[in-house]
């Protein structure tokens, strides 16, 4: 039998990774974050994470204003050792970037994303949370699945405590005005 040899990216150095290194590391597995200065090497996601998110990312993007722009799976640094990768973010549209970009900022996110999955559920509901109200993105959205249909947890940025507040949880419909008009059937995901 034939070890293979221990990947050199591994290997955290003194102080932990920082978000630069996502972005140097060589042969990272797909969706790599950095959370707390480690990095988190997501499972395969089931169908319902996938559902979900297209979903979303689609009625977002008809949904959304001029000045703001959707987009998936894409890394926000929040700091030196916090790079996490919500699944859907809403940003400024004069913050988009370049097609090199590899990580917007927290300044540039009016809305972060998480779908909860089994080996995430820790991360989604407790740690990514504090670390987006700790760097100011006004709003955040937690998407459970509750027997194969997205519920969505709505929190909004509580600006005397800089600590989310629960706006509202949607089973069958996300109607919203804030951050922009939303108008979501969850129950499209049984067409998708």
């Amino acid at each position: 039998m034939t070890v293979e040899p221990f990947p050199q990216w591994l290997r955290p150095p003194t102080g932990g990774f920082v978000a630069e290194d996502l972005d140097r590391l060589p042969d990272l597995p797909p969706h790599t974050e950095l959370i707390d200065g480690s990095l988190v090497v997501v499972s395969p996601q089931a169908q319902f994470h996938v559902l979900a998110i297209t979903l979303l990312d689609g009625a977002l993007r008809q949904l959304a204003p001029a000045a703001i722009r959707i987009r998936r799976e894409m890394t926000v640094t929040l700091g030196s050792n916090q790079r996490p990768e919500p699944d859907v973010i809403a940003i400024h549209a004069d913050r988009v970037g370049g097609p090199e970009l590899t990580t917007y900022q927290a300044e540039d996110v009016v809305l972060a994303v998480e779908v909860v999955s089994p080996e995430s559920r820790t991360r989604d509901r407790e740690r990514k949370p504090q670390l987006y109200a700790k760097a100011g993105i006004p709003h955040f959205w937690r998407v459970e699945n509750v027997d194969g249909r997205p519920v969505v947890y709505v929190y909004e940025l509580d600006p005397a405590t800089n600590c989310y507040a629960l706006a509202g949880i949607h089973h069958d419909q996300l109607r919203l005005t804030v951050p922009f008009d939303i108008d979501i059937d969850l129950r499209n995901i049984d067409s998708l």
